[in-house]
């Protein structure tokens, strides 16, 4: 009708507010594709900076305020150089790429000392016993973690199309660093593992014959490929007996494992094989390494098969062999 306007139209849109600073953090980190657990710890590292300055607003600080928080990491509450050294990633980050400041040159900051720390690593006789006392998929977790040399977490994302049998490997992707890697897959759980799988099968089946089924995908590949999410090749290999439920959409899934699950098993299972080392699921990992090193294998190619960037953290292993690097013997065993 003539005259009458039109009340879905607001001739005086509000101003959209701009987006806070944590909110324009995330958002940053995920254009950058930051794995969600970096995500996170930048974002405690950024508050514990606010707060350490009584909420200031951080274009109102700069190098100075940022040296005495990592000083005070340092001194005050004794944090570990990879903690001091992950806060200030966090705050370049912030000022870089959601302020759009550089903070210039950092000098003068009292840094944390670097503890050189040997890695904790079982023998195979307490392997065998840790795994004797697991049962079930935590017991078929750390079988992997011991035989391909899996971090709980790579294990844990494991996608139904990351295990080749047939080659025997295991594709683990988007590992530490946003990698991805080839591992070997071992030859005695081969058996198991197609147990599982079917098991895992016969539940998606079930879930897609009650309407849901669907599984979170990487990135932007929900919206490329719209019904992959259903698919048996992108479902975790370990997922969670209940199904999460999206509150804003009412739809269904299943993630994967929680790894507090399989920590408190192996702690459990470490205390009833009376283990008296402080051993925990990377546990199995280290020993991973150390076991191939004392057979004789290559330590480029257990590089390789860990994902380790540079050669020197794989040598760590080698401070942990009875014989030494060198071979070298105590002038003791020699009398």
């Amino acid at each position: 009708m003539k005259g009458v306007r039109n009340a879905s139209i607001n001739p005086h849109p509000s101003p959209r507010r701009p987006p806070r600073l944590l909110d324009k953090l995330r958002e940053e980190l995920a254009v950058r594709h930051y794995a969600r657990r970096t995500s996170g710890t930048y974002e405690q590292w950024v508050r514990r900076f606010l707060r350490f300055h009584q909420l200031k607003p951080p274009r109102e600080m700069g190098q100075a305020e940022i040296n005495a928080f990592l000083t005070h990491l340092a001194v005050e509450e004794q944090v570990s150089a990879s903690s001091q050294t992950q806060a200030l990633s966090a705050l370049l980050f912030l000022y870089r790429h959601v302020l759009g400041i550089d903070p210039g040159q950092l000098t003068g900051v009292v840094r944390a000392r670097v503890k050189r720390r040997v890695p904790v690593v079982m023998t195979p006789a307490e392997v065998q016993k840790v795994l004797d006392q697991l049962d079930g998929v935590p017991a078929l977790v750390c079988r992997l973690l011991y035989g391909s040399g899996l971090r709980l977490m790579e294990a844990l994302r494991l996608r139904v199309q990351d295990l080749d049998v047939e080659r025997r490997q295991i594709t683990v992707r988007s590992g530490k660093g946003d990698k991805d890697r080839l591992t070997l897959m071992p030859e005695r759980l081969i058996t198991p593992l197609r147990g599982h799988l079917e098991e895992v099968q016969a539940l998606h089946l079930s879930d897609l014959a009650a309407g849901w089924g669907k599984v979170a995908l990487p990135h932007a590949l929900a919206r490329k490929y719209p019904n992959a999410d259903r698919e048996w090749a992108w479902q975790w290999v370990f997922p969670q007996s209940k199904r999460w439920r999206d509150p804003s959409s009412d739809q269904q899934g299943r993630h994967h494992l929680d790894g507090s699950i399989v920590q408190k098993e192996v702690r459990r299972a470490v205390l009833a094989a009376g283990i008296t080392k402080p051993a925990s699921c990377h546990t199995f990992r280290h020993s991973f390494a150390t076991h191939l090193l004392e057979r004789g294998a290559d330590i480029r190619t257990i590089q390789e098969l860990l994902g380790h960037s540079d050669v020197r953290t794989t040598m760590i292993y080698t401070h942990v062999l009875n014989r030494g690097p060198c071979g070298v013997r105590s002038p003791a065993d020699l009398l």
